[in-house]
């Protein structure tokens, strides 16, 4: 079990291992048992954030049969009991079963940022700005250290489908990895198709809509993003099938690529809620 990031501690080396430790990276403690059934749904959690954080905290182990001096200290009255530790002091913990989601919520609110959270969080409040030439050198430099962040890549495909990159980003969307973000980026494919076939000139042009929809595929390309959703919300109105449902999925495209605090997004929701029921 012991590793760099996940190690069994004892009352023997718990000042070293863990309160030492502590100083300068956080430690999380599982104090366990083998007779415990909820321990053994929690365990592989901890190891698998433990492995995800990549040095961001420590993972110590406390098997309370054979150190109950450490659960007495404590306070350790039933298990699993969770302590975060940092400069020697607890700073958090949670005791039972928890689900992953909030476990994760507790590590996020231990462990210090890093500097690719840190560009990252950057990059992306330049996206939601549409500032995306300072944006995509920053991606690229996290990509660089990182490959195959998933942020980094759904930042980089946003770009590219805002500056006449489609392909690029078309690229991107069949190799994404696999992540939480991997939602977002399901709902960018349909318009980074749409926009590659307008950059390649290989939209249809036989009927009237098809002249609506290339105009709507022009509007995004110029980043007149809100006009492109009027007209595409005129030509679900009128055929909801159109291109098999492309041009609902591009509408719902273009609202991911404004994000959620554009304060247009939630209204132009709204009017394809209406549209649709």
């Amino acid at each position: 079990m012991n590793s760099n990031h996940v190690i069994d501690a004892s009352e023997a080396d718990f000042e070293y291992e863990v309160i030492n430790y502590s100083q300068n990276i956080p430690v999380i403690v599982d104090f366990w048992a083998e007779w415990c059934i909820p321990c053994r749904s929690l365990e592989p959690i901890l190891i698998k954030l433990a492995a995800e954080a990549n040095g961001g905290f420590r993972l110590a182990r406390v098997n309370v049969d054979a150190n109950p001096n450490l659960a007495l200290k404590y306070g350790v009255h039933s298990i699993p009991a969770v302590k975060a530790i940092s400069q020697g002091q607890v700073v958090g913990e949670f005791s039972s079963l928890q689900p992953e989601r909030r476990i994760r919520e507790f590590v996020a609110g231990i462990i210090p940022p890093s500097p690719i959270t840190l560009a990252i969080e950057k990059a992306n409040s330049l996206t939601e700005t549409y500032d995306w030439e300072n944006a995509e050198p920053i991606y690229l430099d996290v990509l660089e250290k990182q490959p195959e962040h998933p942020a980094a890549v759904l930042g980089l495909v946003k770009i590219y489908l805002a500056t006449h990159r489609a392909e690029k980003a078309s690229m991107l969307l069949q190799e994404f990895p696999e992540s939480r973000a991997y939602s977002k980026a399901e709902l960018l494919k349909p318009l980074a198709k749409a926009l590659t076939d307008f950059e390649n000139g290989s939209l249809p042009n036989k009927e009237d809509i098809d002249y609506f929809y290339t105009n709507c595929m022009r509007l995004v390309s110029r980043q007149n993003f809100e006009a492109a959703l009027d007209g595409l919300l005129e030509i679900i109105k009128e055929n909801r099938a159109y291109r098999s449902g492309e041009a609902r999925g591009a509408y719902l495209g273009i609202l991911e690529l404004m994000g959620e605090n554009n304060p247009q997004t939630r209204k132009y929701r709204s009017e394809l809620t209406a549209a649709l029921f």
